[in-house]
């Protein structure tokens, strides 16, 4: 299944979030998916407590936070949610990102890695980002994806 199919499912796509606190941010990401049975609270906690001790690793200079954990902290399914920020935030001590897509992965398979390849892809299309961040809805974003 897509990313975007993987998105519909879970209704895990947020736009227009307004949060400054990076925290809340991976908590409100991991929201849906916790909803819909994808993972368990604690995944969202473990992706919190390995920035607080690793730092924000999975942030790109494109503005792109990819927060994950691994799959034993309470992955339940592959899954993706996708939360565009109205302004641009710092995790700990990392570049500000507006676009933030966590993922969580039962083990390391195709799926996720297709997911992760799309991803990269719209890194490399400035079209695509430039769209994500001026969507306003739902549906915008599921027609850019």
């Amino acid at each position: 299944m897509a990313i975007k199919e993987l998105l519909i499912e879970a209704q895990a796509i947020q736009v227009g979030v307004r949060e400054k606190d990076w925290q809340k941010v991976i908590e409100m990401a991991a929201r849906p998916l916790v909803e819909n049975g994808y993972i368990l609270l604690s995944y969202h906690q473990a992706v919190i407590a390995n920035t607080l001790e690793h730092g924000a690793y999975y942030v790109f200079e494109e503005g792109i936070a990819m927060p994950h954990a691994r799959p034993e902290c309470g992955v339940l399914k592959n899954s993706f949610s996708l939360l565009l920020l109205d302004e641009p935030i710092g995790f700990a001590d990392s570049d500000k990102a507006d676009i933030v897509i966590m993922f969580a992965a039962k083990d390391s398979n195709a799926h996720i890695e297709e997911g992760i390849r799309a991803i990269v892809n719209w890194l490399g299309d400035d079209d695509v980002m430039a769209k994500l961040r001026k969507a306003k809805a739902k549906e915008e974003v599921i027609a850019i994806l």
